[in-house]
């Protein structure tokens, strides 16, 4: 699977060298995707030879495809991917020699989410924005040294999922026997609830004020469907969806990019050439892509804006096409379906279930997130797609995302 994952991304580098007319030793930063597939390969053997073995592959596959994509709209953008890369690739490494039982997530659960909360409230504060392309914009990164800049809510996400996965496991019985009745529901006592609602509110709470909407979103989902999971009660559920309505209908009239948002949603034929330019293009790249595309270096999706970070699921339509669609859905499906297996197989371990299925949900719930929008499907938001949108902070998630993922399927003999 490794094998052809490089021989696909390779011919894909090829075709865009011979119809750019580029340099030959431009993509020198595929040598570094396939050092650190390499690397990692044999780290993975060495320590986790019982791993799940398909999810590192569709990674692999969907990081190399990603920097094809990024290195055919914005060049430079690539060579930066690809530093972030082995930062990335350090980082999975590091995580398969830590205790493979994970207990220094679940043991310190209060510590890490006060670091992150702390990250959280220090952007507040010294936060920039790398680009300052627009007027006000958000200031959701930390400058960590130079040129190098980090969004701490991107490692939110990861401690979130720990937080809530020990707490649920550790009040796992309670939590499916200690109701109180609430009229035709039953819910959760007080004493449950209280606690881990008030620490993902005061997460919540803090995206919103940086005004990363898109974020804050995927919080809500990941805290409302892991508590489903825990619980297994769809009173969750459908309290969740009224509550999600509300928060629309409310961020509609109190903040201007909910509804600048919700409106080119309703219709962005209103204002194409201005405040929905970018939907547009969009739509237009995945109606120009047809079934087999135009074929890379061909089409031109770099006439959507900052089309290699939030759009370039619809880079990828207009010169993948339908197949190339289909291809990047199946593998992260793939990353998803292998991640929720490991969950089930783990019933008998609360936590490990409950961590699995919450990493799975990030990557499910980001990426259909950003794939909706670009399809108009939802509004839009602004979130990557993991592995394949340009992002260090991103990128780094999603190698956390899948090396406690892998530590998690190992079945050690």
């Amino acid at each position: 699977m490794l094998l052809i994952s490089t021989l696909f991304v390779f011919s894909n580098q090829i075709a865009l060298t011979l119809a750019t007319d580029r340099d030959w030793l431009e993509f020198w930063h595929l040598g570094v995707w396939v050092g650190c597939g390499v690397v990692l390969h044999i780290a993975l053997n060495y320590k986790l030879p019982q791993r799940d073995p398909y999810i590192f592959p569709a990674m692999f596959l969907l990081t190399g495809w990603g920097l094809n994509i990024i290195d055919r709209l914005q060049p430079d953008f690539a060579d930066r991917q690809a530093y972030w890369l082995v930062i990335s690739s350090a980082v999975f490494v590091a995580i398969m020699f830590l205790p493979h039982n994970l207990l220094w997530i679940r043991r310190y659960r209060y510590t890490w989410l006060t670091f992150g909360l702390f990250l959280l409230v220090i952007t507040v504060f010294l936060g920039v924005n790398p680009s300052g392309s627009e007027f006000n914009p958000p200031r959701l990164w930390l400058q960590v040294l130079g040129n190098v800049y980090y969004q701490p809510s991107e490692l939110m996400k990861v401690i979130l999922v720990a937080f809530l996965a020990s707490y649920l496991a550790d009040h796992w019985l309670s939590l499916r026997h200690d109701l109180i009745l609430t009229g035709p529901f039953r819910l959760p006592a007080l004493s449950f609830v209280v606690p881990i609602v008030l620490m993902w509110g005061l997460s919540v709470a803090m995206v919103i004020w940086q005004r990363d909407l898109g974020t804050a979103t995927i919080f809500f989902a990941v805290f409302l469907l892991m508590t489903y999971l825990g619980s297994g009660k769809p009173q969750v559920l459908v309290a969740g969806g009224v509550l999600l309505v509300a928060a629309g209908v409310l961020g509609y009239f109190l903040f201007d990019v909910v509804a600048l948002r919700i409106d080119i949603w309703i219709n962005p034929w209103a204002d194409p050439e201005g405040r929905a330019f970018q939907i547009v293009q969009s739509l237009m790249a995945f109606s120009a892509g047809g079934i087999t595309g135009s074929g890379i270096g061909q089409g031109l999706p770099d006439f959507i804006p900052v089309a290699h970070t939030d759009f370039v699921f619809a880079a990828i339509a207009e010169e993948w096409g339908l197949i190339g669609v289909v291809g990047v859905l199946g593998m992260v499906m793939l990353i998803v379906q292998r991640g929720f297996r490991t969950s089930l197989e783990n019933h008998h371990r609360p936590f490990t279930a409950l961590m699995a299925a919450g990493l799975s949900l990030v990557i499910a719930i980001q990426s259909s997130m950003i794939m909706g929008g670009t399809l108009r499907l939802i509004p839009l938001t602004g979130v990557t797609l993991p592995f394949v949108s340009y992002g260090g902070s991103s990128l780094l998630t999603g190698y956390i995302i899948v090396g406690l993922l892998l530590v998690l399927s190992n079945h050690e003999k």
